[in-house]
């Protein structure tokens, strides 16, 4: 019997398979970072440096360096502002990923914000044929295109599994990246297979994964932005390959950025800078552990430690700012950029979404486009990023003048426009955002065609 083809039906509890082993209890990252994550925070995993802030080269040389500069009192803000917010005056194409040369098929280049929305319309294939178009007044009571399209999405959507076994694997990162063997060792497939019903049984909420079964080394995996950080809403696709000398080895991984920063672990080139995959120095069980680090664990990490409230602070040069007002500020300066960014990705998501994710991608934003949508008009009037809760409502504006800034609203407003545009397309309530008076109109659509 083929080991590949017939790879999940051979799937079973193993006496001997590694545990599962549950991670403890952490104390911050590294020497930095005890203000970033509540008593709640998961993993053990410390992550690395980013230069991309600029002005603080001196201090980010990793957790035993000394900081060599003392900086005077500034204005971070003032400072930082141009670096923050230029991203978002480039022509269309220009921040490529540099990862990835012109004539590779992963080259998912962004756009300028004032490109038109026809150019975001990542729609799954079938979908295109049944874009929304003027219904005639003379059929008042057939469903229109928008409602048929809404409840297509919706129903795919309900039905994506948490994870599952799939063929094409045409636009994966490590495609060419091809095993060193034909057939593996016995106990490498064990391994994987065991990793496979962990994944399947343990997921939490807000993380899917698609593996291969020709392609057992291989692993795709999204993570839903988490409520609370200038990430919520949004989708952050991760490729993964397992390496033959796993679990000696730890995975592979690679961030789909779109070649867009929007954190410091999460470089343009796709590098995730993480202890536990060995990419940034770390000690003990921080590191990766053969005899019980997983690739589960992995996810959890970067779902907990990475993608964070303040993503600022990943920084360890950093930390020296940590509970300060200027540290506050530059902080929220930070969480702005990074939302904008975000909403660019969620741009590239729609336009190209990744093999074997097009439903859910587009499901996702038809149930929370109107959140994100009502995430970004509070901004718009001053709501800090990260204080929304619930239906994209605003949680509490802080005292003391802790509202976004001016240069944070200009490509927003620029951001919102073209989301606009495109959620109303997969089937959105946009009703309330184009025209406030016609959301009274929309009163009667039926509750299940509502995301």
């Amino acid at each position: 019997m083929d080991w590949i083809k017939h790879a999940m039906s051979r799937i079973s509890a193993d006496p001997n398979a590694t545990p599962v082993t549950k991670v403890g209890p952490w104390d911050g990252l590294g020497d930095y970072h005890n203000n970033v994550a509540g008593p709640g925070a998961i993993p053990v995993t410390k992550v690395g440096p980013w230069n991309d802030l600029g002005g603080f080269d001196n201090n980010v040389a990793g957790s035993s360096a000394i900081l060599a500069t003392n900086l005077p009192p500034w204005d971070g803000l003032t400072m930082l502002a141009p670096y923050f917010y230029n991203q978002f005056g480039v022509a269309p194409g220009e921040e490529h990923n540099k990862y990835y040369s012109n004539s590779s098929p992963l080259m998912e280049s962004g756009s300028s914000l004032n490109s038109g929305a026809n150019n975001y319309m990542g729609i799954p294939p079938g979908v295109e044929a049944i874009l929304p178009q003027e219904t005639s007044a003379e059929m008042p009571h057939q469903p229109s295109q928008t409602e048929i399209i809404s409840s297509e999405v919706h129903e795919k959507y309900k039905t994506f599994k948490r994870f599952d076994t799939v063929n094409d694997h045409g636009d994966h990162f490590y495609l060419l990246n091809a095993p060193a063997v034909k057939t593996p060792p016995k106990a490498w497939v064990k391994r994987i297979q065991h990793e496979w019903k962990v994944l399947e049984n343990d997921l939490p909420d807000m993380i899917y994964v698609r593996v291969y079964e020709d392609r057992m080394d291989l692993l795709r995996a999204v993570i839903v932005g988490p409520a609370g950080t200038p990430y919520h809403d949004g989708l952050f696709f991760f490729d993964v390959q397992f390496p033959y000398r796993y679990p000696s080895k730890p995975p592979l991984v690679n961030y789909r950025s779109r070649g867009l920063q929007l954190n410091p672990n999460l470089y343009e080139c796709g590098k995730v800078c993480l202890s536990l995959l060995n990419t940034w120095a770390g000690s003990g069980c921080e590191k990766w552990n053969p005899s019980n680090s997983t690739m589960l664990q992995v996810l959890v990490s970067i779902q907990a430690l990475v993608l964070n409230a303040k993503p600022f602070f990943n920084e360890p040069g950093h930390a020296m700012y940590a509970n300060t007002p200027l540290g506050e500020k530059l902080s929220m300066a930070y969480n702005e950029k990074t939302f904008l960014l975000s909403c660019r990705t969620m741009q590239c998501s729609l336009r190209n979404p990744p093999k074997n994710f097009e439903d859910f991608v587009a499901g996702h934003f038809r149930n929370h486009g109107r959140k994100i949508l009502k995430g970004c008009r509070s901004y718009m009037a001053g709501a800090q990023v990260g204080c929304l809760i619930g239906d994209g409502e605003q949680d509490v504006v802080d005292e003391g003048g802790k509202i976004c800034s001016a240069n944070f609203n200009a490509p927003l407003k620029l951001l919102f426009a073209d989301l606009l545009k495109v959620f109303a397309k997969i089937g959105v309530n946009c009703a309330e955002f184009q025209d406030p008076g016609a959301a009274k109109a929309t009163a009667g659509t039926p509750s299940s065609l509502k995301p």
